[in-house]
């Protein structure tokens, strides 16, 4: 196998397996409430606290330029070593406040994972690398669908093994890294991150419009991800009452996961084609008619709600990478790595919001009407692209 393609392999695979820390504690999070003797609002909290730290994680590893300074491949072996130890400890913790500095932490392991293997992947593919980005980011979606499918397998067994496991493939991918994949014949130029160069990017009218689209898309993507699982619980036992939770899962892991690693792949060719603002502007179009119609279908059709799912999980996730890649073109080299890194940092931020505001907002609007609030991100993030489209043009 040529060289870049078994790297790229080797990349994917290891992001697919250090990938599945980000939800292996809310998936088992009423499990860790019951241990924890605390309110179901802990819930949100566990799946905010690692976006959370993967902002911190982001700044500090940006700032001091940790990639740049050490071997991005052992950067990523460590990061996803520390991440599976920590993930680990929460078979351990008696209180929520400490799971939840837990998952923080374990989120900041994460921000030397994802933009790591990145930089990995620009490395070996200095150019064309369009069908490179989208094999990662369908590797990131189903390496975070992953718990989803452990519940299916371990439901009925133990809720333990689910963060075992994701724990296991967090040390397989440290492994896979770190002795299986060669450094790139080609490094990468040095990105870094300054608050020096933040007003240039500000400044930078396309690069802000790319921008302001993709905090649109966060503000839908990991609300969407954390909370879709249970409207579709909530969905399916209103229409059927014997449907199991393993079914549940295993109809979330399929919409997240697997669809959103299709729409990853299929995005990725045709912004090739017809251009990453048209791509974005379809996907964002596509993802908000799925959060108004999905909750239409509330306690009806099984079938029709989960095709609808299935929709959203392709179309909320086959944007992303185009909105890095159009700040890679318009941004000056000289701040390229500052503006990427104020692009996930506040992106990531957004999502902690988002998040947090379902469960509450779902008291008050119901199902049936809740998830419109995240049309909203992609509605404004249509309007962004759109001007972008100028630039691109």
């Amino acid at each position: 196998m040529n060289g870049k393609w078994k790297a790229l392999v080797l990349i994917a695979t290891a992001e697919l397996c250090a990938l599945s820390l980000w939800f292996s504690g809310s998936v088992v999070a009423l499990e860790l409430i019951n241990v924890w003797k605390v309110g179901d609002s802990v819930s949100a909290w566990m799946s905010a606290a690692v976006p959370a730290g993967f902002v911190i994680g982001a700044l500090i590893s940006a700032y001091f330029g940790l990639a740049d300074r050490f071997n991005a491949r052992k950067v990523f072996a460590l990061s996803a070593l520390i991440g599976a130890v920590l993930n680990g400890l929460l078979l351990w913790t008696d209180h929520a406040a400490i799971g939840i500095i837990v998952r923080v932490l374990t989120g900041m392991t994460l921000a030397g994972v994802y933009p790591t293997a990145v930089k990995l992947l620009s490395q070996w593919f200095p150019t064309k690398r369009g069908l490179a980005i989208g094999v990662l980011i369908a590797a990131l979606t189903i390496g975070s669908a992953l718990p989803q499918f452990f519940v299916t397998i371990f439901s009925a067994v133990n809720w333990k093994l689910v963060i075992m496991t994701s724990s296991f493939l967090a040390l397989a991918a440290a492994g896979i890294v770190y002795w299986l994949l060669e450094d790139a014949p080609v490094a990468q130029k040095k990105a870094s991150f300054s608050f020096h160069l933040l007003k240039k990017v500000i400044k930078n009218r396309p690069v802000m419009l790319a921008n302001y689209g993709y905090f649109g898309h966060m503000w839908e993507l990991y609300a969407m991800w954390t909370w879709l699982p249970l409207f579709l619980a909530a969905s399916f036992l209103t229409n059927s009452p014997t449907t199991s939770t393993a079914f549940v899962a295993f109809a979330s892991f399929l919409s997240i996961g697997i669809a959103g690693a299709i729409g990853s792949l299929i995005g990725g060719l045709v912004a090739d084609r017809v251009g990453r603002g048209p791509l974005t502007i379809y996907s964002m179009a596509i993802s908000a008619a799925c959060c108004v119609a999905i909750g239409f279908t509330f306690g009806q059709s099984i079938w029709l709600t989960w095709i609808i799912a299935l929709i959203w999980g392709a179309s909320v996730i086959a944007d992303s990478a185009q909105f890095s890649a159009a700040v890679s073109e318009f941004a000056d080299v000289e701040y390229i790595g500052t503006a990427l890194t104020f692009q996930m940092c506040v992106g990531f931020l957004i999502t902690i919001f988002s998040i947090n505001l379902i469960p509450y907002a779902q008291l008050f609007l119901g199902w049936e009407w809740v998830f419109i609030l995240l049309a909203i991100g992609p509605i404004l993030g249509i309007i962004s692209m759109i001007r972008f489209n100028h630039y691109e043009a």
